[in-house]
């Protein structure tokens, strides 16, 4: 049974994070605030979903706005400045799914549950031989910046997709079905499909 747990939502318009990527944050409003109080007292994660439309787009509630998918935020490194906000660094954790909303604090919270990826039954090496295709296609994508790219790839199959997902020129919907994917091999082959055609290999 996949474990479920209450988790406060730092929503933000047009991000979807994925596992193991650090991602850097400044925190300046009030209920933002009073949330990484909340983290830091706890120990434990915070959720981050994606903002699926602003309240000057959509009459709709809050809640209603984002997405139900999202990605656990650890905490890794919170600098408070003198003007009570914060620039903080979390990593990527474990996806879930928001069950039910709540809104008793001064930001959004949720009712998730945990959202492991499946078992896609094709073995590693297939998952490691998607990932070096991957990486040859981010390469060929983008050869100016191939050092870097080879210095930051993960050898790991679900971390290169999440490091691809990233590098690829992606919009927030992509992101987010690359997100929802079953199984590493569908993530990777997913991400393999969203390579420009000049970056892909000529049969």
């Amino acid at each position: 049974m996949t474990p479920r747990m209450t988790v406060p939502l730092f929503p933000l318009p047009n991000l979807v994070l994925f596992p193991g990527v650090a991602l850097p944050l400044y925190v300046f409003e009030e209920r933002y605030r009073a949330l990484l109080r909340d983290v830091q007292a706890s120990g434990e994660p915070f959720g981050i979903v994606r903002v699926l439309a602003s309240s000057q787009a959509s009459p709709l509630p809050f809640q209603e706005r984002v997405s139900r998918v999202g990605t656990l935020a650890h905490l890794r490194r919170a600098q408070l400045h003198d003007d009570g906000t914060s620039t903080i660094l979390v990593v990527g954790g474990e996806r879930f799914e928001v069950q039910d909303f709540h809104l008793d604090r001064p930001y959004l919270s949720a009712d998730v549950r945990v959202w492991p990826l499946e078992d896609s039954g094709v073995g590693e090496e297939a998952e490691h031989a998607d990932a070096r295709q991957l990486l040859a296609a981010l390469l060929r994508l983008r050869p100016d910046d191939a050092d870097e790219i080879r210095q930051g790839a993960p050898d790991d199959p679900l971390l290169m997709a999440s490091f691809a997902a990233n590098v690829l020129p992606l919009d927030s919907d992509q992101r987010e079905d690359v997100l929802r994917a079953s199984t590493v091999i569908d993530r990777l082959e997913l991400l393999l499909g969203m390579v420009p055609s000049s970056a892909k290999t000529l049969n």
